[in-house]
């Protein structure tokens, strides 16, 4: 599966934001000028900026920075917290990512661009099951790595505090490239070393 990366859009639009909060408020029967929620429409166009910074950053320079190592083995980061927000009702969903590769030739990059991968793709109105591919694709197209095995777990706040409403329940997605997504003995080994 490919995903496709797109040109950086334009810069956020924090008046219009400001504008559609102060709506909002105005829609829910608030008043968005009394002192509590007087500067809410601010705090979240600032907030939106980072919350959705990963909209304006080109996941694969994460992992521009490579090393050749005497190294044939799988690298497994487990535990990467993240933060997104879903697409469908603009509430944050969160939990771990477990990062796992086998490199091609030595070729291996810092831990710290597996996790910064992570936040380039969750830092942007999302679907897990999305998110799990397009990290597991920039991972193996950008290393031309012999497998890639993506593990997330989350809670999602549309199914916690609204709809279902069933607070605790965790959403796992997996995606598997190269080898770890054609032997099944292999793969099974790598999410041994996830849980």
């Amino acid at each position: 599966m490919s995903t496709s990366i797109l040109p950086p859009p334009t810069p956020v639009d924090q008046e219009k934001i400001r504008q559609a909060v102060a709506m909002i408020l105005e829609a829910v029967g608030e008043d968005p000028e009394r002192e509590g929620l007087k500067d809410t429409p601010d705090r979240v166009a600032r907030m939106y900026v980072e919350i959705f910074s990963g909209l304006r950053q080109d996941p694969r320079e994460a992992l521009a920075t490579r090393f050749h190592v005497d190294h044939d083995e799988v690298v497994v980061v487990k535990n990467i917290p993240f933060y997104s927000a879903c697409e469908h009702h603009l509430l944050p969903f969160y939990g771990v990512a477990h990062v796992a590769y086998l490199p091609s030739g030595g070729e291996v990059t810092g831990l710290s661009k597996l996790a910064r991968l992570v936040e380039a793709y969750a830092r942007r109105p999302q679907v897990q099951e999305r998110l799990t591919n397009q990290i597991a694709d920039t991972l193996e197209q950008e290393l031309a790595a012999q497998g890639v095995l993506i593990m997330m777990e989350a809670e999602h706040l549309c199914m916690t505090m609204r709809g279902i409403q069933k607070p605790g329940s965790r959403t796992v997605t997996v995606a598997s490239r190269g080898i770890y997504r054609d032997q099944a003995d292999r793969r099974n080994e790598v999410l041994q070393l996830m849980r």
